[in-house]
């Protein structure tokens, strides 16, 4: 594929970003693309609303995977793109729109330059929740075809386009996401002495939550609890029956979220006590570290600093939370940042990634997949 053709492609795709599981339009426009290589080439399967696509080799010893998230974000866009997205109310705000048409772009060279051995391409649905990681690796598909390796990137936009980082070992943090619901008792608000306030509870809460790091959580080792949305009571004058908190967690190790998630437990029983109230904790959706297999992680960035004119740098830990952290758990593999250049971040309402970027991953990945295949 022309650079051209995979920009109008990243285009497309920006219009149309859709939630996790709900990946229709997404799954239909991606069929649209594979269904236009040459059949023989390429084998398609549909899972959910996600996609495998095994692209054959001539002499296959191997599978060599690579995964691209395809979900978007419940965020409203303000780019002011003349190609913004067209579903109100929703963005891809962490790239996933690029992450696709890097994918596509790869799996174009090796339809057109084959290799020896297998290449699968994971296009995952679900990945900013509830999580679709876990399931589509655990398909009857992906048993059929598990790659021995896998490889993923994500876009970064702090740092300028030409850039590779990644790091040996631990990448990304173990996370979780927090959700709790207080129910008290409501009434008048000229009448407190009547009521439960759960407005108060759930304030209190909130102040309570952030000594947990402070206080339990070995300061050599990182934590982040951060209460992201708090919704409560129906009008100004009466007072809370019912709150809620939304939230994430985000540690640097197993035992650290475990650590934390006892003290939230605690913190929360405590609560029912003193402001006589119940309260239910739902964690959601938690994803596992990003553990970068480190003799290949070590391999990638020699081998792209050598090969390539990129500046490939090692880069340190980030609390960001990742679903392919799954994938790293049950396959040697990697991720890496590709550097983008906007000036506002991940999950932004404004994120401006440079398309620039497409063409360097492509390259940086369809030379680091043939290295890999001529490795005896």
């Amino acid at each position: 594929m022309q650079k051209e053709q995979l920009i109008q492609i990243r285009r497309d795709l920006h219009q149309i970003p859709e939630i996790g599981f709900q990946e229709v339009k997404t799954q239909q426009y991606l069929l649209n693309i594979l269904n236009q290589f040459p059949s023989e080439r390429l084998e398609i399967k549909t899972w959910r609303t996600g996609i495998f696509a095994l692209v054959k080799g001539t002499n296959p010893k191997k599978t060599i995977g690579y995964r691209a998230d395809i979900d978007g974000l419940p965020i409203t866009e303000e780019t002011g793109y003349d190609f913004q997205s067209t579903h109100p109310g929703y963005m891809h705000a962490c790239g996933h729109d690029f992450h696709m048409t890097i994918a596509l772009g790869i799996l174009s060279h090796f339809i057109e330059n084959p290799i020896e051995d297998h290449v699968l391409f994971l296009f995952q649905p679900a990945e900013e929740g509830p999580g679709g990681a876990e399931p589509m690796l655990n398909s009857e598909i992906a048993m059929q075809w598990k790659p021995d390796i896998i490889t993923a990137l994500h876009i970064a936009p702090e740092l300028p386009v030409g850039t590779i980082a990644t790091k040996p070992g631990l990448l990304f943090a173990n996370t979780s996401e927090l959700f709790i619901d207080l129910k008290g008792k409501g009434g008048h608000a000229a009448y407190p002495h009547n009521t439960n306030d759960m407005v108060v509870a759930a304030c209190s809460l909130v102040t309570q939550l952030q000594s947990i790091v402070a206080r339990n959580v070995d300061p050599l080792d990182s934590a982040v609890i951060t209460i992201g949305k708090i919704t409560g009571g129906t009008v100004q004058n009466i007072i809370a029956e019912n709150a809620r908190l939304e939230g994430t967690i985000r540690t640097l190790s197993v035992e650290s979220m475990e650590k934390v998630k006892e003290r939230i437990e605690a913190l929360v029983k405590g609560l029912e006590i003193g402001y006589s109230c119940q309260a239910v904790i739902d964690y959601g959706a938690m994803y596992h570290q990003v553990y970068n297999e480190e003799a290949l992680t070590a391999e990638f960035m020699e081998y792209t600093a050598e090969q390539t004119d990129f500046d490939v740098q090692l880069c340190t830990e980030a609390m960001t939370g990742e679903d392919f952290g799954y994938m790293v758990s049950q396959i040697p593999g990697f991720m890496f940042w590709l550097g983008v250049g906007s000036p506002y971040g991940l999950h932004h309402a404004k994120l401006t990634p440079n398309e620039k970027a497409i063409e360097v991953a492509v390259e940086v990945m369809a030379k680091y997949i043939t290295f890999k295949s001529e490795q005896k």
